[in-house]
C-alpha cells in the first residue's frame, strides 16, 4: 500500500498542531505518495515504527492511501475547471503548498533588517526550512530532522548553509530573507 499526506497532513507538517511521537513524525515525513509501506518501515526500522504508528496517522487524517486520495480528487474534479487532467493526476504531486510572500514580513526588515527579534525571525524561517527539507524526501531525511529539532534562531541559522547547499541558493532565497532580511 502507498500512502501520502493529506491536505490536513501538509498543514500539520507546517504548524505542528497534532501531537506525534518521534517515530510517527519520522514515518509521516516519508509518506510521499511514492514509497510503499514496506519501504517506510525499512527506512525507519531503527526507530521501530510499526503499523500502530501508521494507523494513528490515518486515524488523525494526516495520511491516506493514494487510491483514497485519487478517488476524492476524482469526486470533486467535475466541479473544478479543467477537471480532466486533475482527475488523472496524482493528488500529492499537484500540491504545491502556499509560498511565503514578502507580505508576511514586516516592512521594517527591508531597510536593513532591523525591527524583528531573533524569535520572530525563527518563527518566519522555521516553516520555510521545514518545507524545503521535507521536499527532499529520504535524501534530506536527516537534515529535515535537524531542522525540526532546531528550537531557536541560532540553531536554525546554523543549519541554513547546509540547507542552501542541499536545495540550492535559488530555492533558499525566502529562507535567507526570513533569517537575515
Amino acid at each position: 500500500m502507498i500512502y501520502a499526506k493529506t491536505e490536513l497532513g501538509l498543514k500539520v507538517m507546517r504548524d505542528r498542531s497534532v501531537a506525534m511521537s518521534p517515530r510517527q513524525r519520522a514515518a509521516f515525513i516519508l509518506f510521499d505518495g511514492k514509497r510503499v509501506l514496506a519501504d517506510v518501515f525499512r527506512a525507519t526500522s531503527g526507530m521501530n515504527v510499526n503499523i500502530l504508528d501508521v494507523q494513528y496517522l490515518c486515524d488523525q487524517g494526516l495520511i491516506a492511501s493514494t487510491e483514497e486520495l485519487a478517488a476524492k480528487a476524482a469526486a470533486i474534479a467535475p466541479a473544478l475547471p479543467d477537471a480532466e487532467h486533475l482527475a488523472d493526476a496524482d493528488p500529492v504531486s499537484r500540491y504545491e503548498g502556499p509560498e511565503p510572500s514578502m507580505s508576511v514580513f514586516p516592512p521594517s526588515i527591508f531597510p536593513g533588517g532591523t525591527g524583528r527579534t531573533p524569535q520572530q525571525r525563527y518563527q518566519d524561517a522555521y516553516p520555510i526550512a521545514t518545507r524545503l527539507t521535507a521536499s527532499l524526501g529520504l535524501k534530506g531525511f536527516r537534515l529535515n530532522l535537524a531542522v525540526e529539532a532546531a528550537s531557536n534562531y541560532d540553531e536554525l541559522r546554523a543549519l541554513a548553509p547546509k540547507i542552501r547547499e542541499t536545495v540550492g541558493a535559488d530555492k533558499c532565497m525566502m529562507l535567507d530573507l526570513a533569517l537575515d532580511g
